[in-house]
């Protein structure tokens, strides 16, 4: 299994029938939705929303994916997705666990890697902004002590 991060989240969503193929599977494609609407749910959770982004003329290009599916899932599954923080300094890096909200089956695993840009200049930040490492920071500190 692949790294949990110390903060993460769990959105779910109902495989619609739009989201099918043929074969009555969800296309891959659909996966990448999925991830994407656990990440904007992790970074609203830790205080930095596309807004504040934007505001701080940020950019947050994805610069890496990988996507293993492990099981199909098919018309009116629910799966859970978990977005877990697993790194936030030079580079952001986010652990996906894809499991049937029912059964609790993996469904798929995922990694994202983003970077941050200045949008004025295009060019690329070393590091992550100050305000967001600050916002990890607090969010980590309002956190209850794992066991």
């Amino acid at each position: 299994m692949r790294k949990q991060g110390l903060i993460q989240v769990e959105t779910e969503v109902e495989v619609a029938f739009h989201d099918v193929d043929l074969a009555r599977i969800t296309w891959h494609g659909h996966y990448l939705r999925y991830l994407e609407n656990a990440r904007w749910a992790l970074m609203d959770h830790v205080g930095y929303p596309l807004e504040t982004m934007l505001a701080a003329n940020e950019g947050w290009p994805i610069v890496g994916m990988q996507l293993r599916f492990i099981r199909a899932s098919h018309y009116r599954d629910r799966l859970r997705i978990r977005a877990s923080l697993v790194e936030w300094l030079g580079r952001m890096v986010i652990n996906y666990l894809v499991t049937d909200a029912v059964t609790g089956e993996r469904v798929a695993r995922a990694q994202s890697t983003q970077v941050a840009v200045d949008m004025r200049s295009g060019a690329l930040l070393f590091d992550l902004p100050a305000a967001f490492i600050a916002c990890v920071e607090a969010t980590l500190a309002r956190q209850e002590p794992r066991s």
